[in-house]
């Protein structure tokens, strides 16, 4: 059984920094990609940043140049480096990946979609 486990959200004053973390484990196949999503709230839930396996890397506009998303593939964790937080970056923070499990028939694959429980991240004025 996948599991996601999130930490290192919390309060921060605008203008400060938080680390998010999230290790997959329960499978022997690859998390491909791994990212972050948000929901304020009263809003959809909205990509944040992904990453692949080879460290190609998305960002949602909001938050280019002030978030940076890495990974270490050896341990199936994630990183979400957040700097320069304002207000609008409270919500809860979703980690999220797809397993990739190779399918019997040549060159084929099945592909699950995971989510993490979430950690609030609230920015204060």
């Amino acid at each position: 059984q996948v599991q996601l486990v999130e930490s290192g959200g919390g309060l921060v004053q605008a203008g400060g920094s938080l680390r998010l973390s999230c290790a997959a484990s329960g499978s022997i196949f690859s998390f491909d990609p791994m990212g972050w999503y948000r929901q304020a709230p009263g809003k959809q839930r909205e990509l944040v940043a992904t990453i692949t396996s080879g460290d190609r890397t998305n960002y949602a506009d909001s938050v280019k140049g002030r978030f940076t998303i890495s990974r270490d593939n050896a341990k199936n964790t994630v990183y979400l480096q957040m700097n320069s937080l304002k207000p609008e970056d409270t919500a809860v923070y979703f980690c999220h990946t797809v397993e990739v499990v190779p399918g019997s028939a040549r060159g084929s694959r099945y592909e699950y979609d995971y989510w993490g429980q979430g950690t609030q991240v609230t920015v204060s004025s």
